[in-house]
């Protein structure tokens, strides 16, 4: 039984189990204690000093996030003193912040600004020289600002410690100390695998997407150009938040006007492809059990996850799926089948692909996805991206009226929806794999591979045979399972490998949070949530029952697995240098 402490903070008596810190306990009292370095799950230093508080009885100030309450302990939170500390450390970081608020993407949105309001900062106070750093803007998905960075860690915990990546880390000390790559190199010369949970950590604006939005806009002013949107699944899911919709709010209908009002757009949805390449992925399991091909076989449509394991673990390359994730594929299928239908040229094509993920951006750029030099996609922009347009748009998006997506690329089902969360992919793939070995399809929900725990295993037999499954969410925990395979400790047939913790809905490219809503709310399964409602809801549950897949195997790629759809839903991966 768990041992409960007694204590109190600002006079409030609480009581919480024994090992919380003083930050938590003061939330179960409704006190709000501001923090800068400390994000739940993934960075707990106790370095920035935000949060400090007196106890009573005891000399100095304590930093709350790291420190436990212990028995007949008397916490104050809102003392002259603690004011005081918490005024001159925000002045002090403000002091060698590069203050460009106006123009900063973070701009309203930024805990340093709110922290500054809170406490009536005057960011002049110690004035000194800022360094200057040169802005790192060389890879494709990622813009980094050393410029703005308040060594909270925050970035550098979550690239090490939950990603396992290690591309940045502290350099120097002393007043020189700064986030930055081994030798000072750019991170598009690291292993960084572009997943951008840096940036959804950062409470400032030092890391950012590498914006595409000018091009976009410049395409739907081309009176020469025929522009098409497709949104991921998990883009529904978060978008309001943007937007000051609570978290987990289904924003589907109102996000498809607001993409038809940015100008002259087609409009279609990706689950679409989602759907499709679990057409492709259950047909290609199949085969490797049959033909005694490298297994388990570990799924592609995570970009972030494929390039890991190019830089990581090349010899598995041959375990991957050669599917191209739900955006190749559907970038393919407009450059091809759409065009031709429609007798545009691929190249007066001009394609947006809507994600969570900022790793999408690399993606676009991989040769292996531009035959003929002619990018499958165009442009991929994030949750955020989407937002900004938006809004400079002058839409209001909150008082918009649901639209439906446009044909012929419309109707989906809840196989595809799932996709955005972690275990969609192996739910979906388990749903049509059944199907496809004996037929049935009484097995809509294999909720073992579901929820937002780090690593998920589950056998089922389908079709009289056993299949042992496992679900890796972080390559934290990819790094872990592979581990498990490669000692022989595990023997699973399939993984499915989603880069960001919890998948797409908590992508590098969604929404940031700040700390106060990270730190106390479950936005993964929250935003989960209406993934799974709308397939619970859904009158298509199977990928396998889409009209649209129908559709395009009946018009154009003849069946799963077969050359054409090989040819244009397939590709293949490149070993990287490990940095």
């Amino acid at each position: 039984m768990t041992k409960m402490i007694n204590l109190t903070i600002n006079n409030i008596p609480v009581t919480v189990p024994e090992g919380t810190t003083i930050l938590q306990a003061a939330k179960t009292a409704h006190i709000e204690i501001p923090t800068l370095c400390y994000l739940k799950d993934i960075n707990c230093i106790g370095a920035c000093r935000v949060c400090v508080v007196e106890i009573v009885g005891r000399r100095g100030l304590f930093a709350s996030c790291v420190y436990p309450v212990e028995e007949g302990m008397q916490v104050l939170t809102n003392t002259p003193t603690v004011r005081s500390s918490r005024r001159t450390t925000i002045e002090l970081i403000l002091s060698t912040h590069h203050k460009k608020c106006l123009s900063c993407v973070r701009n309203n949105h930024c805990e340093l600004q709110s922290l500054a309001y809170d406490y009536a900062v005057d960011e002049d106070r110690f004035v000194d020289e800022e360094p200057i750093y040169k802005i790192d803007d060389l890879s494709p998905y990622v813009v980094r600002d050393n410029n703005k960075c308040i060594q909270c860690l925050r970035c550098v915990s979550a690239c090490n410690k939950v990603q396992t990546v290690g591309a940045i880390g502290q350099i120097r000390r002393g007043f020189n100390v700064h986030v930055g790559s081994p030798f000072e190199i750019s991170l598009n010369e690291t292993s960084c695998v572009g997943c951008g949970q840096c940036i959804v950590a950062c409470p400032v604006g030092a890391l950012y997407e590498k914006s595409n939005i000018d091009q976009v806009w410049d395409a739907i002013a081309d009176p020469k150009k025929k522009v098409v949107f497709f949104t991921a699944p998990s883009i529904a899911a978060t978008l309001g938040e943007c937007f000051d919709l609570p978290v987990g709010t289904n924003v589907e209908g109102k996000m498809v006007q607001a993409m038809k009002m940015l100008g002259d757009v087609e409009v279609f949805n990706m689950n679409v492809t989602a759907d499709l390449t679990i057409m492709e992925e259950a047909t290609e399991l199949l085969h490797r059990l049959q033909e005694d091909k490298p297994l388990p076989m570990f799924t592609s449509c995570c970009p972030a996850w494929i390039k890991f394991c190019e830089h990581n673990y090349p010899e598995l390359l041959p375990n991957l799926s050669t599917c191209k994730s739900p955006q190749g594929m559907f970038g393919a299928l407009l450059k091809s089948y759409y065009c031709e239908k429609h007798n545009i040229d691929p190249k007066d094509l001009f394609v947006v692909s809507v994600i969570p993920c900022t790793a999408k951006k690399f993606e676009v750029t991989r040769e292996e996805l531009a035959p003929n030099n002619i990018p499958d996609v165009d442009v991929a922009l994030t949750t955020r991206e989407l937002s900004r347009m938006i809004k400079h748009a002058g839409i209001a998006f909150r008082d918009l009226p649901g639209r439906e997506f446009d044909n012929p690329f419309d109707i989906a089902t809840g196989a595809g929806a799932i996709f955005g969360a972690t275990g969609g992919v192996m739910e979906a793939a388990l749903r049509t794999a059944a199907h496809l070995i004996d037929g049935t399809n009484e097995a809509l929900e294999f909720k073992d591979v579901r929820g937002t725990v780090g690593i998920k295993e589950a056998a089922y037999t389908i079709g009289g045979t056993e299949v042992s499954v496992c679900v890796a969410s972080g390559l934290g925990n990819a790094r872990k399972v592979i581990d498990m395979i490669q000692s022989g400790e595990k023997n699973y047939l399939f993984v499915e490998v989603m880069a960001c913790p919890g998948g797409c809905v908590n992508g590098g490219g969604q929404p940031v949070q700040s700390d106060s809503v990270r730190n106390y709310t479950e936005l993964k399964a929250n935003r989960a949530a209406v993934l799974y409602n709308a397939d619970k809801d859904g009158e298509l549950r199977c990928s396998h029952d889409s009209p649209v897949i129908k559709m395009l195997y009946d018009e154009y790629f003849e069946a799963p697995g077969k050359e054409k759809a090989h040819h244009l839903l397939h590709t293949t991966y490149t070993p990287r240098k490990k940095l």
